[in-house]
Formats: C-alpha cells, structure tokens, sequence
C-alpha cells in the first residue's frame, strides 16, 4: 500500500470539513500525489469530492485520480466516489480497451445514478478521472468542466474538454433544450445548469450528455505534472499560471495548497479542489491533484 501523511483527513472519501488535504505515494515511491479541498462561501455544505490513491491490479500499480464537483447536493459525487473507478476497473476489456471501459463505465454509472435518483437526490456532478498505469501511461476522462492539465516541458496542456453550453448548443437544441443567459450572465441549459454535460441531473438529463471526453498520453522525460482541479480554480486563473505556480514546488502537496491560495486570493468564491502528482527526484510532475513523475520511468 502508499505511504501517507498522518495529517491526512481524507484518502479516498471527499469530506464534509471546510478544508482538508492530504499526500501519498507510489509503493515504490517513485509517483507522489498531494491534495487540497477548500469550501467555497456559497452557503451549503461542501459539495466536492476526490479520490487520490494508488492501488494494485494484475500485477500493474494503477494511480487513481479524481475530482467530482457537485450541485443541489453532494449525494452525486459522493456516489461517483465510491463507485466510478470501480465500475471502470472491474470491466474485463479495461486491459485492451482502456478507452471503451471507461467510455462505457461513465455511461453505466449514470444509468445506475438516474435509477437511484429518489435516494441520490435532483442533483448532480461534473467528474474528471486520471488513470496512470505503471507510471507510463495516462488516461484523462471528463464530462463538466472539471480539468486536467498537464506539463510538458514547462507547457501547459490541457486534458479535458470544458462542456459549456454556448459549445454544445446544437446538442442541447437537438434534444429539446435551450441554452439561455438568464438570469445572470452565465449560459445555462434550460436557464438551470451552467454545463452541457453532467452525471445525474435527472430533471435535465434529456438536455444533457453523460459520455466523457477522453484523451491518453505516454509519460515520458519531458513531462513534468499533471493537475486536476474543480471550476473554482480555472475561473481564476489559467492554464499556463497554474502550471508556473505548481512548478515552484517539489512537494505535490505544497503545489496544491499554493494553487488554491493563489485562487482564494483572486476571489474564488466556489469550492475548490485540486491533486498535484510528481515523482521523487525526476524531471516530470502531474498537477491537479499534483503528481510528479520521475524521468527514469
């Protein structure tokens, strides 16, 4: 199993706290992670969730990392937490058709979401999931905008697919819905919702897509970090700024709280999650939930 940091309020579980954070690692030390998780000032309880763990399968370390930013309650993304990575893992393909696992994986999830919507709630979440095997490859699905961002050579490459409604507007209108500014200056679905895609939303969901985007990238000497962070962050800053703060710092953890700092102090008022990963002594470092990863891989 990874080591942890006896500070850790939370491994695996999202946290009802207005703050937590916590660290890991790869058994053989090699893939750090930190995390950080700060409620926003909306007045309701903390509706993000993550999960930053590594564990083992057939014989492969898999790096498991996520964020579930949730509305009209936190049942959603707390079910996703619990169930997601599961659901893509125990899928027999995973092995040979990583991408049509947890294509299918996210589209079953939901099902069983809308299935339980009397327990779950009206609500729903975004989701963004990294999925590193060995330390060499990487798998990035979202559907909302939740984001992954990677570093390569100093660069900032973005992993996910922000899914707004001005962009998927024909989708939107070709299943019945509309895409209005009102009220507020924020397009959203039906006036209600300000992403196209989403899991849960049961009131919305005839509107809405629940099918991820996914993009995969081997890990080689040049890249440097991988970041995975909710909205309350990338409102306030982007890609490139975020990249440059992670990279001041060795300590994946250290890189997480100076990122949600950084947002706090240009007035983010939503919560904020964020996962840094490195690697000890390499060149290479995931952000987000920040991950460095070390050249030798």
């Amino acid at each position: 199993m990874w080591k942890h940091d006896p500070m850790k309020l939370f491994t695996v579980t999202g946290g009802r706290s207005s703050c937590s954070s916590g660290k890991g690692r790869s058994h053989q030390g090699l893939v750090k992670y930190g995390f950080t998780l700060v409620k926003g000032k909306a007045n309701h309880p903390m509706e993000d969730y993550h999960v930053a763990k590594f564990s083992q399968h057939r014989g492969h370390e898999l790096g498991l990392f996520a964020i579930y930013d949730g509305h009209l309650g936190d049942s959603v993304p707390a079910y996703l937490q619990k169930h997601l990575f599961s659901n893509i893992l125990k899928d027999e393909e995973f092995w040979t058709n990583p991408r049509g696992s947890i294509s299918k994986a996210y589209e079953q999830t939901d099902q069983a979401i809308l299935t339980h919507t009397p327990d779950l709630g009206r609500g729903g979440s975004t989701a963004v999931t990294a999925i590193l095997i060995d330390g060499r490859k990487l798998w990035v699905a979202n559907i909302g905008d939740s984001r992954a961002v990677l570093s390569k050579k100093g660069q900032a490459i973005q992993m996910s697919i922000d899914h707004e409604p001005n962009t998927e507007r024909g989708s939107i209108e070709n299943r019945g819905g509309f895409v209005s500014n009102m009220p507020g200056d924020v397009a959203r679905v039906n006036g209600q919702l300000a992403v196209s895609r989403a899991f849960g939303d049961k009131n919305l969901k005839s509107h809405l897509r629940s099918d991820p985007d996914m993009k995969t990238v081997d890990i080689d000497s040049d890249t440097e970090l991988l970041i995975l962070a909710s909205d309350g962050l990338w409102k306030v800053m982007s890609n490139q700024e975020a990249v440059d703060i992670a990279k001041k710092t060795k300590d994946p953890l250290r890189a997480a709280k100076r990122l949600i700092t950084e947002a706090l102090n240009r007035d983010s008022k939503d919560d904020i999650s964020c996962i840094s990963v490195s690697v000890c002594g390499g060149k290479r470092r995931l952000a987000g939930f920040g991950i460095w990863l070390n050249s030798s891989l």
